[in-house]
């Protein structure tokens, strides 16, 4: 009886220090962002105070991951300004998210992001457990998956935020301390019946592929020669013949791009190659100052499969050491990072390891090859994911570029892991060196892989390369091309890739208080946007009986000033001549607009024109100006559906009242964005 007492009475406190552990939930801060916080599912508690327009929420119902969580909690409802336990769940990315005004917050609207988050009420759903500490993405380890078995290791990079479809009750990982200086990831988990047999294989074949590669260096023709390769995710060996290395002088040249302007069907090889041509090319002229000029984040994406052979290796090097040199790498100009990739991707070292060309380059020459297969769309998929973090040097306002390079062919799928990383706004060129002969296609594991991955199908974003000897000839159309971010299209977003010109109605009717709510109308739609000489641009037209130009779209560069300049705005006072401000509009403000830029009219009115509206409005529309018009109070609608772009009930506006306004800001920029996002991407 005594036994059977204390066993009851010890069963009773270890329930109670379960339930005590249950009850402790982690506090998060009120600017705290979903992607900042690592773990897939978890209950949080919101302090109060978090209903202010400073912690911006994108999204109704479903959010963007860099929306506050508590904010975005109060817009749904969840909790109110006095705080609460919430239950969050990380989910996909989205195409769009719909901005709202609810419970008191206003929600803003996006295209598209990686990935998605739902906040319930803060109750623990039966069978999951939940984290009593959340982990931080500025973490220094991070989840590396491995067949079944989930580790972590030590990375030089800080950890990233979750992958956009993690499952939302993934098992916590067991950490393992390993040295950072030495650390590689290891190949994927096979079978462990066959994992044995297919390692040791592969181990023979990798001398003979070398050897092969190094006897077609020397200029030894192979026409029959076996290369072996690990086919991925099974224990199967595949034998796949080597394409011949030196190419009949009648073979096509696959390379089309410019020389000092990119045209289709240029190309910059002869047809064939001299295996004679010198391996180390003259070093390319140094921009020691940087180029300010070509402001990108760049990674490089190096293959260093074992099919690749060293001395293919050695070339490949010596080519992202030409590049770094033709960049001009600098803090105001290109940065550049590389990431190799061979059964699993590794950080070389990221965007802020290197601020300058001769350490980069030193830095190059240095880098091991890994060997593995070419898993490309694994490495797309972690550059997405890790590299591109502003605590790796991502500065944001420049555009992302990924250069991938890749010996013959991938032996994973690219598709998705692009379409992933285009979607996050990264711009992504393929360099293919030697392509599979028309006897090795059928080794291929997804066929047209290159057009799969690229933003655009015309041949701007991929570039095949006959030879390995012919890579060097690559590097200044392909600094062009990297550096022109006017033509850079995957960073291109509804937010950050228009000219947008307010034509504002300064007449006596307005009256000097409302004209202060239109300015703040202006300004509420300007900050949303992402304003840069190289993003979007705002330019301002005020006009009564006659026009006179605010600002134009070259005036100020940063948002702040924009803003400023917006309030700086004085009431006109007098007639109302809405035809003659939008003629006045097209011929200062969008002539010169930028020809990559979308051309944005956002015409606000109070009351019916003295002059027509529908002529200069379609002289507008026929050169390329997509005019939104906003009426308030007695704006006629036969004139702002006139102004408006066809389909008028979306871009025609109207109200009753200025203090009104506010309504239609979320709105505007949906309709500016669905637009956008419904254009054709090749």
């Amino acid at each position: 009886l005594g036994v059977l007492l204390i066993c009851t009475y010890a069963a009773k406190e270890a329930t109670k220090k379960m339930k005590k552990a249950k009850l402790y939930i982690p506090q998060i801060n009120c600017d705290v962002k979903a992607g900042k916080i690592i773990n897939p599912e978890f209950i949080a508690k919101c302090p109060p105070g978090c209903q202010d327009v400073k912690y911006r929420v994108y999204g109704t119902d479903i959010y963007a991951s860099f929306s506050s969580v508590c904010n975005a909690a109060i817009h749904s409802g969840i909790i109110d300004n006095a705080g609460g336990k919430i239950l969050v769940q990380k989910v996909a990315g989205h195409s769009g998210y719909r901005g709202s005004f609810s419970n008191g917050v206003r929600s803003l609207s996006l295209p598209r992001w990686r990935e998605s988050f739902l906040v319930s009420e803060g109750k623990p759903r039966k069978g999951v457990t939940y984290p009593s500490t959340l982990e931080y993405s500025s973490s220094k380890s991070t989840a590396v998956k491995s067949g079944d078995a989930v580790r972590k290791e030590y990375q030089t990079s800080p950890v990233p935020t979750p992958a956009t479809q993690m499952a939302t009750t993934t098992p916590t990982p067991t950490t393992t301390t390993t040295d950072p200086s030495t650390t590689t990831l290891k190949p994927t988990t096979m079978a462990a019946t066959t994992r044995t047999t297919t390692v040791a294989a592969a181990a023979k074949t990798r001398p003979g592929v070398h050897r092969i590669r190094d006897m077609a260096f020397r200029g030894t023709s192979i026409s029959t020669s076996i290369r072996n390769i690990l086919q991925p995710n099974t224990g199967i060996q595949r034998q796949e013949p080597v394409a011949t290395f030196q190419r009949a002088a009648s073979s096509p040249a696959h390379l089309a791009m410019e020389t000092d302007s990119w045209k289709l069907g240029l190309s910059l090889f002869d047809t064939g190659f001299n295996s004679k041509e010198e391996l180390n090319p003259k070093p390319l002229e140094s921009i020691s100052q940087g180029n300010p000029n070509c402001k990108v984040d760049l990674s490089f994406l190096m293959d260093g499969s074992w099919s690749i052979g060293k001395r293919r290796f050695q070339l490949q090097k010596q080519f992202l050491s030409n590049m770094a040199q033709a960049l001009g790498i600098s803090s105001t100009g290109p940065l550049m990072g590389v990431v190799q990739y061979g059964d699993d991707p590794s950080t070389e070292f990221n965007l802020k390891t290197y601020a300058n060309s001769k350490d980069l380059r030193s830095a190059i020459e240095k880098i091991p090859q890994k060997g593995g297969l070419s898993n490309v769309g694994k490495a797309l998929s972690f550059v997405n994911k890790n590299f591109f973090l502003d605590a790796n040097g991502n500065r944001g306002g420049a555009p992302n570029v990924v250069v991938v390079m890749v010996d013959g062919w991938p032996t994973d799928r690219v598709e998705e892991a692009s379409r992933l990383a285009r979607e996050s706004g990264i711009n992504i060129f393929f360099v293919t060196i030697e392509a599979a002969a028309e006897n090795e296609k059928q080794n291929i594991v997804e066929p047209n892989f290159v057009d799969k991955a690229v933003c655009r199908t015309n041949g701007y974003y991929s570039i095949n390369v006959p030879s390995w000897f012919s890579l060097h000839k690559v590097v200044q159309p392909l600094v062009k091309r990297v550096c022109d971010t006017d033509q850079l299209a995957c960073s291109k977003t509804c937010l950050n890739s228009a000219d947008i010109g307010f034509v504002i109605d300064g007449s006596s009717s307005v009256g000097t208080s409302n004209f202060r709510t239109v300015l703040q109308f202006v300004a509420n739609i300007s900050k949303e946007f992402e304003i840069s000489d190289t993003d979007t641009r705002i330019g301002a037209v005020q006009y009564t009986y006659e026009q006179r130009l605010e600002f134009s779209f070259d005036k100020y560069s940063t948002k702040q000033d924009v803003l400023n300049a917006i309030k700086r705005i004085s009431y006109w006072s007098g007639g109302t001549s809405t035809g003659a401000a939008i003629s006045y509009a097209s011929e200062q403000l969008f002539s010169k607009s930028k020809p990559n830029k979308r051309k944005i009219m956002i015409l606000i009115t109070d009351g019916r024109s003295y002059d027509d509206v529908s002529v200069p409005a379609m002289a507008a529309h026929q050169n390329g100006v997509i005019a939104y018009s906003v009426g308030v109070a007695w704006a006629a609608q036969d004139e702002l559906e006139a102004i408006a772009t066809d389909p008028d009930q979306e871009h025609s506006f109207f109200v009753d009242e200025f203090d009104n306004l506010y309504r239609f800001v979320n709105q505007l920029i949906q309709n500016i964005c669905t637009e956008f996002n419904s254009q054709p991407r090749n």
